[in-house]
């Protein structure tokens, strides 16, 4: 068998190949801007609780305001992959932004802020292109292994750049690190320039376009029980997320390159999900198994707040905390984007990508706010808490729903949608 043979079905195909390898090459450097960015904020502008807060917030923010708007414009466009490729080249114009004024001595939180606000609004019209540029290039009966390879790439970018980017921080300072990242977007620009699929239609404009999206996830009883209880999750997420940093490093009193090395290997967690959803989903059913995702994902992170005493016994319970999490996190991903978008018509994806984004990122910010709040008002340790219990209230949407249920099935046919295939 030659070496071509032996990788999974999609990636012997060319077009998909292209798009997984820029895929994987961006998220890697997004992970390193992940722990650089806040670690910049932290380590050189002497960032707080509450500045965190707005920082984590500038980035989220847009995916309130702009992702019904950037739904309904990537559909009536049609032109999605050329929109995917112009977004990447202005995130990394505007990430090498900070390098920058670092060497000229400009770099204040206001520049960090409107970095973190371009990157965010930049990345909210590439993901809901890439709603539908996805199942251009991947059949129905794929999509959990589509979606298992990505966030596969994914999970291998939690492990490997993270680690990179706290070695990074460390080594050369957080500003240099950020450069990483701008050259993954190149990346990403590239290959998207090297396929040609054949992308669903532009959506003809229509009276109501804006609210589209909404109306067809609200009346799908399995979308709105879904993506209520992600909502949900993120919300309490993101206040987790906000002042994670700021407590690992100033009360748990790790480092940046050990904080990084803890959160890398603690990514194991998703590589090995990202590589057995696959099975969980035959064994269990999709529907089951993204009940199972949202259980997963929040629950081991109450060791986090657990955590005390020795650095050693810290490191152990972050470690364990991300490894469990980060198995979770792979199987409601793949299970539950895999469900979702066997439900929903082609030439309605972006606007519909646009809605949920609203609900999913939308309500990040205001989690990411309400954390930094609280840490600055009652404490990191007591937030933290608050945060991961309360994760676990988005159970509370499925457990009733038909979601344990649900199977995937042929997409629904639409008056304005007809399935559209790479030859």
């Amino acid at each position: 068998m030659s070496r071509t043979e032996r990788l999974p079905a999609l990636l012997r195909e060319q077009s998909f190949r292209r798009y997984w390898t820029g895929h994987t090459v961006s998220l890697f450097g997004d992970q390193i801007t992940q722990i650089a960015l806040p670690l910049l904020a932290v380590l050189a502008l002497d960032a707080g609780a509450t500045q965190m807060g707005w920082l984590t917030a500038a980035g989220l923010l847009p995916s309130l305001l702009f992702s019904v708007h950037a739904g309904v414009w990537a559909d009536r466009s049609g032109r999605r992959r050329h929109m995917m490729i112009t977004t990447d080249l202005g995130r990394a114009l505007a990430l090498v932004s900070l390098p920058v004024a670092w060497v000229m001595g400009w770099l204040d939180l206001g520049q960090l802020y409107a970095v973190a606000f371009m990157v965010g609004t930049l990345s909210v019209l590439f993901d809901v292109c890439n709603a539908a540029l996805f199942i251009s290039l991947v059949p129905t009966e794929s999509y959990v292994e589509g979606n298992s390879l990505l966030n596969g790439s994914r999970a291998m970018s939690f492990m490997v750049g993270t680690s990179a980017g706290g070695a990074l921080v460390q080594l050369l300072s957080a500003p240099i690190a950020l450069l990483a990242d701008t050259t993954s977007y190149l990346t990403s620009a590239w290959q998207l320039s090297r396929i040609q699929p054949t992308e669903p239609p532009a959506a003809a404009r229509a009276k109501g376009d804006l609210m589209a999206g909404f109306r067809y996830l609200i009346r799908s009883r399995v979308l709105r029980s879904y993506y209520g209880a992600v909502t949900t999750l993120n919300l309490f997420n993101f206040a987790f997320q906000a002042i994670f940093v700021l407590y690992a490093t100033t009360e748990l009193g790790l480092s940046p390159g050990l904080l990084g090395a803890v959160l890398g290997s603690g990514a194991a967690g998703a590589v090995i999900g990202s590589l057995l959803t696959g099975r969980i989903v035959r064994r269990i059913g999709i529907g089951r198994a993204t009940l199972l995702g949202l259980f997963a994902f929040p629950a081991p992170l109450v060791l986090v707040p657990l955590a005390q005493g020795s650095v050693p016994l810290t490191t152990m319970c972050i470690f364990l905390a991300e490894f469990g999490s980060g198995f979770g996190v792979m199987v409601l991903d793949i299970s539950g984007g895999s469900l979702t978008a066997s439900l929903i018509p082609d030439t309605l994806r972006s606007r519909v990508a646009g809605a949920s984004r609203l609900c999913n990122y939308g309500i990040r910010p205001i989690g990411a706010l309400a954390g930094g709040w609280l840490g600055a008002t009652i404490g990191l340790r007591p937030t933290l808490w608050i945060a991961t219990l309360g994760a676990l209230l988005g159970l509370t949407w499925v457990l009733p729903s038909r979601i344990p249920l649900r199977t995937i099935t042929p997409k629904p046919s639409h008056s304005e949608a007809q399935p559209h295939r790479t030859p």
